[in-house]
């Protein structure tokens, strides 16, 4: 049962139900049918015993006659087999039977049905039958009047013995399995009906439970996910599917609340970002406003010079910020195009000449000689390796090795942005590329923390992700793929 499908299940259980209907309905209708002619035939017999009791003379003062009882009976017999006539006394002993030897089973009849059918009661009513120990029939009975006064009373059973077995032969041979036939075949058509019905019935859900199949999490079907034993079961496959969207949904719902819970710890770590750089530009702004005439020329330009560097610092959270919130609103696409990686890579590196030679520290290059050309936009990634290299130069103290590596795998090429630098601290390795841990990381006069962020953002966009590898040596490395063209 737990191989079938729901529509097969439904179908089983209507064919069970069918045939038990069946069989209970041909019981009934069997039973109706007997009842109604034992009903037919007491009426039509109703005056049977009344005539013989009035045209006979079975017994005088004398008591009764053996003799013309005998005859009469056995010529009533003879017309009309189906019928046993019976005298009664006034307290039911059978007196008088034209039965064959041994045939009588019992020598007295309850004389309750006797008086329910004298005094006109609803039939069918039913007696004891005198050659069965239990056995009750259709009957028709009247009293015996001698003198004016009630000897006893003529009891004809309608249906005897000769006619039941007649009956049952002609049931056997005929009507019964006329009407087998009958209700098979109409058992059959009501079951070929209601499997088309359960078909047209269980097509939604069909449709529904091959939808629900065909969806996918992390590229595993929903149904296989589940962990549910399905094999064909609609409801099975819809219940396991709903308890997996139901545990995707809490899940996502966890994310939604944790990255709520970023948001606002973010909205606290850059209010006092910009709270601090703003208050230290607000505080040598009012000093050269109040102090002017008494500061001297190079106390005015320090002053400036500090104030100008905070309002960098405050300017490039600014443009972090509204560039990180362009890349997360899905406003910004990739236009993705071929180029040369290498070339792209001396463009950059032309960049940072000046700014590793001021801080003493050797930018070096390793790109095979042969390399296929990568398919990405081409904006994005110069800004991913201007931030790397970036993070690299300031980060890093005098005499550092900052290397940049290509290399060539499959249908994609490795980019390796690498120093031997002091690394990245072990508290803030974890969640490295998360907003709040990029605000909580120390930041300098010329960034605003956000730099590696908006890296795994742009990387995303053209289908990569920004990975930090873990190395004994010192310093840190970056690596990421982009795709041949």
């Amino acid at each position: 049962m737990k191989r079938l499908s729901l529509s097969q299940r439904l179908s089983m259980v209507f064919a069970v139900l069918l045939l038990a209907c069946s069989g209970v309905s041909v019981w009934l209708q069997v039973q109706a049918n007997t009842r109604h002619d034992q009903e037919m035939v007491q009426r039509l017999s109703a005056g049977l015993a009344g005539h013989i009791a009035g045209t006979a003379q079975l017994m005088d003062s004398a008591g009764w006659r053996p003799d013309a009882v005998r005859a009469l009976f056995d010529q009533l017999m003879a017309v009309n087999p189906a019928v046993e006539v019976y005298l009664l006394s006034k307290d039911g002993h059978v007196v008088g039977n034209a039965a064959p030897e041994g045939h009588l089973q019992r020598d007295q009849v309850s004389l309750g049905p006797v008086r329910e059918l004298l005094s006109g009661a609803s039939l069918p009513i039913f007696g004891d039958d005198p050659r069965s120990r239990d056995g009750l029939k259709v009957f028709s009975v009247a009293p015996v009047q001698v003198n004016g006064h009630e000897g006893g009373y003529v009891y004809v059973i309608l249906q005897g013995e000769a006619r039941d077995a007649l009956a049952a032969n002609v049931s056997g041979n005929g009507i019964l399995r006329t009407t087998l036939w009958a209700m098979g075949i109409m058992a059959a058509l009501s079951l070929v009906m209601g499997l088309v019905a359960f078909r047209l019935i269980t097509r939604p859900l069909r449709a529904l439970t091959g939808e629900v199949r065909s969806l996918s999490v992390d590229g595993q079907s929903i149904a296989e996910a589940s962990h549910e034993t399905v094999n064909g079961d609609e409801i099975a496959t819809l219940r396991g599917a709903f308890a997996q969207m139901r545990l995707r949904i809490s899940e996502q719902w966890a994310e939604l609340t944790r990255q709520d819970q970023q948001r606002r710890d973010m909205l606290a770590n850059i209010s006092h970002d910009l709270r601090t750089p703003m208050t230290s530009l607000h505080g040598y702004l009012e000093t050269l406003r109040l102090k002017d005439h008494l500061l001297t020329s190079e106390e005015r330009r320090r002053y400036l010079d500090v104030a100008l560097g905070q309002s960098r610092k405050v300017g490039r959270l600014a443009q972090e910020l509204f560039e990180l919130a362009r890349l997360e609103s899905g406003l910004v696409q990739p236009e993705a195009e071929n180029f040369a990686l290498p070339d792209l890579v001396q463009d950059v590196l032309q960049k940072f000449e000046l700014a590793a030679e001021a801080r003493r520290q050797q930018l070096l290059v390793d790109i095979p000689t042969t390399l296929n050309v990568v398919r990405s936009d081409l904006g994005m990634i110069e800004r991913v390796l201007t931030n790397l290299l970036d993070n690299a130069i300031r980060h890093n103290p005098p005499g550092t090795q900052i290397r940049l590596r290509l290399i060539q795998e499959n249908s994609r090429v490795r980019v390796e942005v690498s120093d031997n630098g002091s690394g990245i601290a072990p508290e803030l390795r974890e969640g490295l590329f998360s907003r709040v841990s990029a605000l909580r990381r120390p930041v300098s006069s010329e960034s605003g923390g956000l730099g590696l962020i908006i890296v795994q953002r742009m990387l995303q966009l053209n289908g990569s992700e920004i990975r930090l590898v873990d190395k004994t040596a010192s310093g840190t490395t970056f690596q990421f793929d982009l795709a041949c063209a």
